[in-house]
């Protein structure tokens, strides 16, 4: 097995997982929204900690699925240029557009490391005795994901643009 192959079935294997616990979480958040639903219906009662756990998982589920968008490239972009751009621009564009992106989110992922430390050093405790911050973490880690596939459509976009000024015509690989 060659190195490209390995490398390839390594991010194959991280893709599945990631949207495996992405599932998982998206289990959780329902089997526990109709616990709660149930509960409230047929005993009057509910779980005290249900709802914020709730509103946590959302926040999760939303985060992650932001970042399997951008690594699928079906995130939300607005392309009005695009359209009207002539076909030798596009790559350039698509090269400026995933700079700009990944500075964005690397910008970002800072501000969120700023936020979590700052959490950690004046929040309290919240959810089931967890500190504050552990539930915020999911800001830092999905912006950094974020930027990480943003730099990697950056170097397929530097590759393709290299590949096509050789003269040479490749089809991009498609996403792990």
């Amino acid at each position: 097995m060659g190195k490209k192959q390995a490398t390839l079935q390594i991010l194959l294997v991280w893709k599945w997982l990631f949207d495996g616990f992405l599932c998982l979480l998206l289990i959780a958040m329902i089997g526990l929204a109709c616990l709660q639903i149930g509960l409230r219906t047929f005993f009057s009662s509910g779980l005290l900690w249900a709802d914020p756990l709730l509103r946590y998982l959302v926040l999760w589920s939303g985060m992650l699925g932001a970042v399997v968008a951008t690594r699928e490239r079906k995130h939300i972009a607005i392309d009005v240029v695009g359209y009207l751009a002539p076909q030798q621009i596009k790559p350039w564009m698509q090269l400026a557009l995933d700079l700009f992106s990944c500075l964005v989110t690397g910008a970002l992922t800072w501000a969120a490391i700023v936020f979590v430390r700052n959490e950690a050093s004046f929040g309290g405790s919240s959810l089931l005795s967890l500190p504050s911050w552990v539930w915020n973490l999911i800001f830092p880690l999905a912006f950094f994901l974020i930027t990480v596939h943003f730099l990697l459509a950056l170097i397929k976009d530097v590759q393709m643009l290299f590949s096509r000024s050789d003269g040479q015509e490749t089809e991009p690989e498609p996403a792990p």
